[in-house]
């Protein structure tokens, strides 16, 4: 089983705006609301590709309550505790006219450490060998920064494979508990190390290091240059895939949904390549944080170039 991990879920509202400008009035040509968060967008990719997860989330106060409503509408299986607060609201502007998308982000509720015990104790007594636990996004406020780091060793202890997909300090921390794959983009890879790692050389140099710290898979964003894929044994470039774009919201976390598909379906590597970058092509081809169309996917697979490095 895939269980996908979102201490700090959302509820995504995205709003299109021709010419948005601050400072000024805007006018909402059209509007959607989605479960949001990137643990509970992987699920949403996993249902999609016709794969199964249970989603585990932190829902606070009547937001909560309405978030805890959108999931049910998703279909996702859903494992969640309460919290006092409210589940934050993020709102995602999509500017077709000039091509950009505008992120605003609440912080969301403050979670006391007696929360996030309780649900890593109900993931603890599901957990499997062989399962698959992603963890990703930010931690909510009052969650120690190593948090991940300790989850993730919980459950490696307990025989799963863990996804890491997360930024700064958090993220820092999680890859000491030595995850079984991190997915960085160029940005949070250089905060990582310390370093900028502005070129090709530099962010394998870069992944190499992660790789020496334990981890058996490190998949690099790359945004228009497309993504590196590395193992051990084997690394990868993988082409941007030529779409429109109309938003990049939940486009990374479609790539770390396709992975876990495809390891837990034991894909080869080619194929979980193929299907990752398929699966991120098509998600920015949507407006919102909803899994992209199948058909979609499928169709870019084919155009799929990767180059064994």
């Amino acid at each position: 089983m895939i269980y996908t991990v979102t201490l700090n879920p959302a509820i995504d509202k995205t709003a299109e705006i021709a010419d948005f400008a601050a400072g000024t009035v805007n006018r909402i040509a059209s509007v959607r609301e989605d479960a949001g968060g990137k643990g509970i967008n992987v699920s949403k990719c996993l249902k999609a590709l016709g794969g199964e997860s249970v989603c585990a989330v932190i829902l606070a106060g009547d937001a909560g309550s309405h978030l805890a409503e959108l999931l049910e509408k998703e279909g996702l299986n859903t494992l969640y505790v309460t919290a006092r607060g409210q589940t934050r609201t993020n709102l995602k502007i999509i500017d077709p006219q000039r091509g950009e998308n505008t992120d605003i982000n609440e912080p969301g509720p403050e979670i006391e450490e007696a929360v996030l015990q309780q649900l890593l104790d109900k993931l603890r007594e599901r957990i499997e060998p062989n399962d698959i636990v992603v963890l990703s996004g930010s931690l909510p406020k009052g969650a120690p920064i190593d948090t991940y780091r300790v989850w993730t060793q919980q459950f490696s202890r307990l025989g799963a494979k863990v996804f890491l997909d997360a930024d700064g300090a958090c993220m820092a921390s999680g890859i000491q508990g030595k995850p079984y794959l991190v997915k960085p983009n160029e940005a949070e890879l250089s905060r990582v190390l310390g370093r900028p790692l502005q070129t090709k050389e530099a962010l394998l140099s870069g992944g190499k290091e992660l790789l020496a710290m334990g981890i058996s898979n490190v998949v690099i964003s790359m945004g228009a240059d497309g993504a590196l894929f590395l193992w051990e044994d084997a690394a990868y470039q993988a082409k941007a895939l030529k779409v429109p774009v109309l938003s990049t919201v939940g486009a990374g976390d479609s790539v770390v949904a396709a992975m876990a598909y495809g390891l837990e379906k034991k894909l080869s590597r080619e194929a979980q390549i193929s299907l990752a970058m398929a699966m991120g092509g098509a998600s920015v081809m949507c407006s919102g944080s909803q899994a992209p169309e199948m058909q979609t996917v499928y169709e870019l697979k084919s155009k799929v170039v990767a180059e064994k490095l």
